[in-house]
């Protein structure tokens, strides 16, 4: 047999409403923790938490008598709550009708301002053709870049530094050969050999 399914929130707040409804009278939490469990199935444990949200939604009402709370919520008051739900939306239905139809009667009156003149294809014709100009000419010069003065005087000044520093290394490569070769007396081919070093390494020109 399957467990029973809990009531969910919403299913406690539409009780505790009924239970409102039904007895029009006022309650202590206590004494509402009491009555919704044994009328509503709503665990005594959760009165507080569906009644202060029903309360925070102005669907019921809540005032300090003396040292005590009182809650009570009438139908009439969920009938006028109704009521000015369903003015308030159709004051905002008009708005928007009003709005639908400016907007509708500003697009009609633009629509007239562009009748299909000589004018305006001449210019429509022209503007087509400065696009494809443009693109075009925007293609072309992708392929002349390389050709930028800037751009060739920073790679010869690449070229520069990378070529000194290429000579550098050798200078420093050659010196530890020599270095080697003066104090353990290697030839030049075992020190090549042993350090990977091919047999035309040389300055770069």
């Amino acid at each position: 047999m399957s467990k029973r399914r809990g009531l969910s929130f919403e299913e406690k707040r539409s009780r505790m409403l009924e239970l409102f409804y039904e007895t029009k009278n006022f309650y202590q939490l206590k004494e509402l923790e009491k009555i919704a469990q044994k009328q509503k199935g709503i665990t005594s444990m959760s009165v507080k938490d569906v009644l202060q949200s029903l309360v925070d939604d102005a669907m019921v009402e809540q005032d300090k008598i003396g040292t005590s709370n009182y809650f009570w919520s009438f139908p009439s008051k969920a009938t006028n709550q109704r009521k000015r739900k369903l003015e308030t939306l159709k004051s905002q239905i008009s708005e928007c009708e009003m709005k639908k139809k400016k907007l509708q009667q500003s697009k009609d009156d633009h629509a007239n301002c562009r009748k299909d003149t000589d004018k305006r294809k001449t210019l429509l014709e022209k503007i087509e053709e400065l696009s494809s100009r443009r693109d075009s000419l925007t293609v072309e010069l992708r392929q002349y870049q390389g050709c930028d003065p800037e751009l060739v005087e920073e790679a010869k000044l690449l070229k520069k530094v990378s070529l000194e520093a290429a000579n550098r290394w050798t200078d420093n490569i050659f010196s530890i050969k020599s270095w080697c070769r003066n104090k353990f007396c290697f030839e030049d081919k075992v020190i090549d050999k042993q350090f990977g070093i091919p047999e035309d390494f040389d300055y770069v020109e």
